[in-house]
């Protein structure tokens, strides 16, 4: 599917005072997609280091065949605001997303667009700085273990097995960006962008990459703030970015699995299991509608009519797992039908 005026790759390339970089990360991008078929769009998100004046003597040379194109924003707005004015104004049939500091080489951007080119069945691909045998640079431990603690907590919430959900090099098809509708304007878009394609029904291949880690003294602008702001962006993206249909299969399933939950433990210990076993029932019912959520319901009805004592806990935790892959089989039958909405 050609996009008008025949784009291919819409590289967009969002700035905030890069004026160290912009030469050089300019250089290599027509180095590896110097095309007529490829636009570039860098979106200036209120720069005020010198960077406007560096897009505008980039743009003027015009000894480049891409089309490109750079859009002023008055004031800071964030990364994420960046992206979405960039996505906005795109034609491509695939958008890159590459950040303008040169942590993330552009060879391995060129890398993943021929992947993702050359094979109908990828719709998105996110680079991964902890999966390659490339070249890495990163001395911030802190930011390092946030951002796998990130990834982590996102593949709990949302049954993937992401590696990197926060790095900034990523190749969307254009079928992925007419499902989706960004909203967050900072540093969250992330995880904000890896959840709606998760819920799209979109599958994310990862690529290994190389990682040439700056430091704040270099011009880095994400803080371990930001790291922890993105827990809440996690929590909301999971548990309040839904439908209302899974909003009430998430109240029903905390529900009957905290009343699981009070016949575990005595004082404290029964406290705390009631708070484990509400938490993982928002997750069942994340994943399972109603329907389902009651089969795996009345499975553990029923394994507590088993046994004494232990007996009774491991028959409960049995036909807990056995009510749960019955679920998971009855929600996938029903999966392209009309009924989907309903398991």
């Amino acid at each position: 599917m050609l996009q008008k005026n025949n784009i291919n790759l819409s590289i967009v390339i969002p700035v905030f005072n890069e004026k160290k970089y912009l030469y050089k990360l300019f250089d290599e991008i027509k180095f590896h997609f110097d095309n007529s078929e490829n636009e570039v769009i860098f979106i200036d998100d209120g720069s005020n280091d010198g960077s406007t004046t560096i897009l505008k003597k980039i743009k003027e040379k015009k000894n480049y065949k891409f089309a490109l194109k750079v859009i002023k924003l008055d004031i800071n707005s964030g990364k994420g605001r960046a992206i979405q004015t960039g996505i906005k104004n795109s034609e491509g049939e695939y958008v890159l997303l590459q950040d303008a500091d040169l942590e993330l080489d552009t060879k391995d951007a060129k890398e993943m667009y021929d992947m993702i080119k050359n094979n109908s069945d990828i719709k998105c691909i996110f680079g991964s700085r902890y999966l390659s045998g490339k070249l890495k640079k990163n001395n911030y431990f802190f930011n390092s273990l946030i951002g796998k603690i990130n990834s982590l907590i996102f593949n709990i919430f949302f049954a993937q097995s992401l590696s990197d959900v926060h790095c900034g090099l990523k190749i969307l098809h254009r079928d992925v960006i007419e499902k989706i509708k960004l909203s967050v304007n900072d540093f969250g878009i992330e995880i904000d962008l890896a959840s709606q394609i998760v819920r799209n029904n979109f599958h994310i291949f990862e690529f290994g990459v190389s990682y040439f880690f700056r430091s704040k003294a270099e011009g880095k602008k994400i803080t371990w703030i930001d790291g922890l702001k993105s827990f809440y962006y996690l929590i909301k993206s999971r548990f309040f970015d839904n439908s209302v249909s899974t909003n009430l299969s998430i109240l029903y399933s905390s529900t009957y699995m905290a009343f699981v939950g009070s016949h575990f433990g005595m004082g404290l210990g029964n406290t705390l299991f009631i708070i484990f076993f509400f938490i993982f029932g928002s997750v069942i019912g994340i994943h399972f509608k109603i329907l389902t959520s009651s089969i795996i319901f009345l499975f553990i009805f029923a394994g507590s009519l088993f046994g004494k004592g232990n007996g009774t806990t491991i028959a409960v935790i049995i036909f807990f797992i056995v009510g749960i892959l019955l679920s998971r089989n009855i929600k996938k039958y029903f999966l392209n039908t009309k009924f989907n909405q309903f398991f």
